[in-house]
């Protein structure tokens, strides 16, 4: 059955409880067996995470090391030597676009690489809280539901609420988001590749101070152009305006000079493209600012090493899930004396914490033999040397 009640007159907020029979043992059975399959399934995913890991981590580290032996740096970026045809270079100078990017609908232009405009609309939102508790037999759920209005970006689907009377949102924004991108970006006489032009995303957000209101039915309020009667006391359904920029490339009166970055990829022409190393991976390198083929390699290397660890542990996780899951079945099979579900389901956990960690620590050391066979190799004659050096103190036996 179904209780409701509302709290306050506003109905922001209501509880709905539920309830259903307490599974039995069989189908409390078939569920966690079920579970065990997708536990399985995760437990694999996470060898093979752990494994391929490394093997990513050291190509990419290989990669770097050999850009960094081959990058040539140029002497000017104004000027395009076919001295470096089909080489790996390094540049550093201030973004440049052949054209300002336009809203026509706002009246607005900036000379930069990308321009986002945001839209964002007053909607409903739903929030819930649930908590579940044993009542005559029965497993009973309550939930608590909320709601509030807030500014967002994406449409809200109100059909999906517990109670949409009265909370309702429009099923589309009359204005849509949407992101320009300057067709041709260059760095002194350089045209950058569609993907160093992607690495340029740190994006500001464009002060609307300047210009007026573009239209009678729309009003600008600090940096934002509402679409509404009343932006103080806005209504579901009203919208506003932001802008964001990355990548200036032009002097500004307002914004300043021009964005500088550093580039590293292969000479084309005048192209910047990807570089392939002979590691197998792709070169293709951009950051903000003027910095030297040293210290990019450096962020590179420092990159890798927080990806390679990320994955790692979310390889351990995997492997915890996995293992959690498949032994769920001892769980089960003691729900039914409280006590000793307890103490199982810790020794469980335990069980999971230690298994995962124990294999995940095998699997990283599984791909090291694999991708690094030389490494292995010498760190095994290593264990060796202090045998060896323990047996050259053993004094010889007197003869008899």
């Amino acid at each position: 059955f179904q209780q409701f009640s509302d709290t306050g007159s506003s109905r922001k907020e209501h509880v709905k409880i539920t309830s259903e029979p307490k599974p039995g043992f069989l189908e409390r059975l078939s569920e966690t067996s079920a579970g065990m399959l997708i536990g399985l399934v995760t437990f694999l995913l996470a060898f093979y995470l752990l494994f391929t890991n490394e093997g990513r981590a050291l190509r990419t580290a290989k990669s770097l090391d050999e850009g960094l032996s081959l990058v040539v740096p140029l002497d000017s970026i104004h000027s395009i030597s076919q001295q470096n045809e089909g080489r790996l270079v390094h540049l550093a100078g201030a973004l440049s676009t052949s054209k300002p990017l336009f809203d026509p609908s706002y009246g607005l232009s900036i000379q930069a690489v990308k321009l986002k405009r945001k839209v964002e609309m007053y909607q409903w939102v739903e929030y819930e809280d649930s908590k579940e508790y044993e009542e005559n037999g029965e497993i009973k759920k309550e939930t608590k539901y909320s709601y509030d209005t807030e500014w967002k970006s994406e449409v809200v689907n109100s059909r999906n609420f517990d109670r949409e009377i009265g909370h309702k949102n429009p099923s589309a924004m009359a204005v849509e988001s949407f992101t320009a991108v300057s067709p041709n970006v260059q760095v002194g006489s350089f045209v950058l590749s569609k993907g160093l032009v992607d690495k340029i995303d740190d994006f500001k957000q464009l002060s609307l101070s300047h210009l007026e209101d573009p239209h009678a039915d729309v009003t600008r309020g600090g940096d934002y152009f509402y679409h509404s009667d009343n932006p103080r006391r806005p209504e579901v359904g009203d919208l506003r305006v932001s802008f964001f920029y990355a990548g200036l490339s032009g002097d500004d009166p307002r914004l300043g000079s021009a964005d500088k970055v550093t580039v590293i990829a292969r000479q084309r022409g005048d192209q910047l493209i990807p570089y392939h190393t002979k590691s197998g991976d792709v070169l293709e390198i951009l950051y903000p600012g003027d910095l030297s083929a040293e210290e990019v390699f450096q962020k590179e290397h420092e990159s890798n090493t927080m990806k390679t660890w990320a994955l790692r542990a979310a390889g351990w996780f995997s492997m915890f899930v996995g293992i959690s899951l498949m032994t769920r079945i001892f769980y089960t099979l003691v729900d039914w004396f409280p006590v000793v579900r307890e103490l199982v389901s810790v020794g469980l956990k335990a069980f999971a914490v230690c298994v995962a960690s124990s294999l995940s620590l095998l699997t990283i050391s599984a791909g090291w033999l694999f991708y690094r066979p030389l490494w292995a190799l010498l760190l095994g004659l290593l264990s060796i040397v202090p045998i060896l050096v323990a047996r050259s103190r053993v004094p010889p036996k007197k003869q008899q």
